[in-house]
């Protein structure tokens, strides 16, 4: 049998994200070994951490409704679903294994048993007291747990952002990037601090226009006093060999000769997925003049089943020198 989460947070299925805080905030304050010196306070902490950072995260919490447990040792550390059509590799997750780090980042590292545990209040020991009932008892507390005045005066650090090169091939077929991020966090004193690696993956969705951001809320560095900042990745194409975008269409340039312009051309045009194709040309050619491919470009990020269109661009090569019989011959025939 897997572990239920929800069971151990003492809520439903359906529970709000205020719902998931509130509950892990009780629990985790009821079965802190700092306050309960049951022997198995320290193993029920770690699972009311665990169950914490399952279900307060949309994505993974999406993911355990699916699948259970199994799918998080399957889907989210690394494997595939139980049902082998699962998220697959794209997500991965870790559970830290320090659940007073957790503790310490939910409360912005300060310390609130320094503020009502072990201390008498209306002749009462707190030890005795309902984790709900001992922040009702002090002023400087709401009933859902939070300081009234510590969490809306806490700013969050302005966002981190980082340039993601992908190429047009990436862009096409679509993609899987890890970025490896360092970031200080809360020890579980929450005073002191450490310097942590972290993996953040990200999937690039077929036909993602530059300039797509991707946030990843609060994975900045820690502090006392801010929030930490949210990083954000944004799009921006790596320089092509051959093509270059405009929104879901691809431009191809290709070079005529000025007889070529002038008498007509067969020209072979690559496409992004390795094709070809020939395209014949009866007109006069002018510089920068266009011809379109359609259905030849790249996905279209709404609907990624259709694709945009190639556009061919000509450009004129004119020569240097004409030599004089050339010019007489032209003098004759081109129109005035």
């Amino acid at each position: 049998m897997g572990k239920d989460y929800y069971k151990t947070l003492g809520i439903s299925k359906g529970a709000t994200e205020d719902d998931i805080k509130k509950a892990y905030r009780k629990q985790a304050l009821k079965w802190h070994p700092d306050k309960n010196k049951s022997p198995a306070a320290e193993e029920k902490f770690k699972e009311i951490a665990e169950a914490y950072d399952v279900l307060s995260d949309p994505k993974k919490r999406e993911i355990y409704d699916q699948y259970g447990e199994e799918g998080i040792e399957g889907s989210l550390k690394g494997g595939n679903g139980p049902t082998g059509d699962g998220p697959g590799n794209t997500f991965t997750y870790t559970f830290h294994g320090d659940p007073h780090a957790t503790f310490a980042t939910f409360f912005g590292g300060s310390n609130p048993f320094e503020m009502f545990f072990g201390r008498k209040t209306n002749g009462r020991d707190e030890e005795d007291m309902d984790v709900d009932d001992a922040f009702g008892s002090f002023p400087g507390f709401n009933m859902n747990g939070f300081p009234r005045d510590g969490p809306q005066r806490r700013k969050q650090d302005p966002p981190i952002i980082h340039e993601l090169r992908v190429t047009l091939e990436e862009v096409f077929h679509g993609c899987t990037k890890r970025m490896k991020i360092s970031r200080k966090r809360l020890n579980p004193d929450g005073r002191t601090m450490r310097t942590e690696d972290k993996i953040l993956t990200i999937e690039i969705k077929r036909g993602w226009k530059e300039g797509t951001k991707i946030t990843f809320p609060r994975e900045g560095d820690e502090s006392l006093n801010t929030i930490p900042a949210d990083i954000v990745f944004v799009i921006k194409d790596k320089p092509h060999p051959h093509f270059r975008r405009e929104g879901s269409n691809i431009v191809y340039p290709v070079k005529v000769s000025l007889r070529q312009s002038l008498c007509g051309c067969s020209v072979t045009v690559s496409t992004i997925d390795g094709k070809t194709c020939n395209m014949k040309i009866t007109d006069v050619i002018k510089p920068g003049m266009r011809r379109t491919v359609a259905g030849q470009g790249l996905p279209l990020p709404k609907n990624p089943e259709q694709r945009g269109d190639l556009v061919v661009e000509f450009d004129v090569n004119f020569p240097e020198t004409l030599p004089s019989n050339a010019k007489d011959v032209l003098k004759r025939h081109l129109p005035t």
